[in-house]
């Protein structure tokens, strides 16, 4: 199990340092090809969208074809998709390429989270997620380092460098036994588990944060450019909120499994709609800082909660866990896009605060929601 879990936090690790890579990246695409809020926003959709095309074919080919051969296929996408977009002098092309690393990423992580996840005892499933969820988040944490080095490098060496690393790990991916299905299960059981409430509660709960994450990957950076903050300062703000919230999702997913999924998903909900509040309004760079770190920690304390839901639901309708993290890329795949392109069209039309307000209420409109929700039983916690 730890030799499992060291794989899947490695790729899940190279996946989101490439994705998280952009973020430092965004004033400087801005400036050298002219391009505005609405346009960064649509750059940084792109990846959630190639994700969210990819999501159900992905989990067909792990749930017919094996965890392992779905993550070779996106490790093998993601090293030619890597290269093209250090390469990229336009905006097509980056689009393009941005586009195509997130029809990779839907491969690896559902791959590689059902490897996981089948893997694993039922009582463990929230921490071991959450272990993994970290590695995804320090992943997060040395994309904007790889961001800012491409500042001053060229993005060719630097994203070069994450290229090879891929490379790297689809050797190791592919000397590692996987069971293979023997009777794979057809692509309506998918869209059956639609019926499943806590499926559905699950699916938003992933929907959600994508969108309060997307929606702050485009204004904070360039808000802090405008501020005064370099590509540096940038970088590090979204260093320090990555880290901070890699430390917190494998403590919260060995509460959830003890208490729960509700109860931490309920308070993700109020201190995301307090910090989206807060967010539009300071004037000093180090404030801004702050209430960005802050926002990371709230946001990034629905996916272990949600996922694990998910999961467990999905065990118990005898789902594949391919299709499950299929739920879960097509559920934060459209929030990640729309929370890129569609806060940064809006800011770009009225002001920040208009989409981070809307969020906020869509925070507090779900909290509503959930209370006639009883909180799910905590899984048997496995022996030590």
């Amino acid at each position: 199990m730890r030799r499992l879990l060291l794989l899947t936090g490695a790729i899940v690790f190279v996946d989101t340092m490439f994705f998280a890579a952009l973020t430092p990246l965004l004033p400087h695409y801005v400036d050298e090809l002219d391009m505005s809020k609405a346009s960064a926003g649509v750059l940084a959709a792109m990846y959630p969208v190639g994700a969210l095309v990819a999501a159900i074919p992905a989990g067909m080919a792990v749930a017919r074809f094996g965890v392992k051969r779905g993550v070779v296929v996106g490790l093998t996408v993601l090293t030619v998709t890597t290269v093209a977009f250090g390469l990229a002098d336009s905006v097509w092309a980056l689009d393009t390429a941005r586009f195509l690393q997130g029809v990779s990423s839907a491969f690896t992580w559902s791959g590689a989270l059902a490897w996981l996840v089948a893997a694993s005892p039922s009582g463990r499933r929230g921490q071991l997620i959450g272990s993994a969820f970290a590695a995804a988040i320090g992943g997060a944490l040395f994309g904007p380092i790889i961001g800012v080095i491409a500042s001053y490098t060229g993005t060719a060496p630097a994203f070069g460098g994450i290229a090879a690393l891929a490379l790297v790990l689809l050797v190791a991916a592919a000397l590692t036994p996987a069971a293979t299905p023997e009777q794979p299960q057809p692509v309506r059981m998918l869209f059956a588990a639609f019926s499943a409430p806590r499926i559905r509660i699950g699916i938003w709960l992933c929907l959600l944060p994508a969108l309060l994450f997307g929606n702050l990957a485009v204004l904070a950076p360039l808000r802090l450019s405008h501020l005064g903050w370099g590509a540096a300062a940038v970088g590090a703000t979204f260093l320090v909120s990555a880290a901070v919230e890699a430390v917190w999702a494998p403590v919260l997913g060995r509460a959830s499994d003890r208490y729960g999924r509700f109860a931490p998903l309920r308070a993700a909900l109020l201190a995301s709609a307090v910090m989206s509040l807060l967010l539009p309004w300071p004037e000093r760079p180090w404030v801004f800082a702050l209430a960005i770190v802050a926002s990371g920690f709230a946001f990034g304390s629905f996916w272990t909660p949600a996922m694990s839901m998910i999961t467990d639901e999905a065990e118990s309708l005898g789902l594949d866990y391919g299709y499950a993290f299929a739920l879960v890329n097509l559920a934060w795949a459209p929030g990640q896009a729309g929370g890129s392109s569609i806060g940064g069209a809006v800011a770009s039309a009225t002001s920040d605060a208009v989409p981070y307000i809307a969020l906020a209420l869509l925070c507090l409109a779900t909290f509503v929601a959930l209370v006639r929700y009883s909180e799910t039983p905590a899984p048997v916690i496995a022996e030590r």
